[in-house]
This record gives C-alpha cells, sequence and structure tokens, in this order.
C-alpha cells in the first residue's frame, strides 16, 4: 500500500472504452458537461486576473522567429551570463 491506501489518481476518469481493434468509442453519458449557472452575468466577485492590464509587446524587428528565436535566447544569455 502506499500512503495508507491512498491513491491520487490523474482525476481523469474514462469517457468511455478500449476496442478490440486499438480504437476507442467515447460514452456519451461519461463525458464531464458544465452547465453555467443562471445570473452569471450579474455576478458580483471577479476572477484574479486584472482587467487592466496592457498586452506587453517585443521588441523582435529583423527576427522571422519573433521571440520563438533560440539564437536570440543564446545571444541574451551570453549577454547576461558570461561565456562558459
Amino acid at each position: 500500500m502506499v500512503n495508507n491506501g491512498y491513491y491520487k489518481g490523474t482525476g481523469s476518469g474514462s469517457m468511455g472504452r478500449h476496442t478490440k481493434h486499438g480504437g476507442y468509442v467515447i460514452d456519451l453519458r461519461k463525458v464531464r458537461t458544465y452547465v453555467v449557472p443562471e445570473g452569471l452575468q450579474n455576478f458580483k466577485l471577479t476572477p484574479f486576473v486584472t482587467k487592466n492590464m496592457e498586452p506587453l509587446k517585443g521588441d523582435f524587428e529583423g527576427d522571422p522567429k519573433g521571440g520563438l528565436s533560440g539564437e536570440r535566447y543564446l545571444d541574451r544569455w551570453k549577454r547576461e551570463n558570461g561565456m562558459d
């Protein structure tokens, strides 16, 4: 037994069954559905994320990969941390 018999799992219960041919059949009775409560538009509480934050824009002129460029990352790392 692990942790006194407690099995944490992932909370992702099955939504169907496997077929003998390697496929998967979804059982709609097992699929989770979420019902939005009535009057949610007039709800007083707000999410923890502010709506007043302006989106940040990066400066990636001349780099076709933009912020995903590995070369740009390595150049910045070398500038900030020095050469090994």
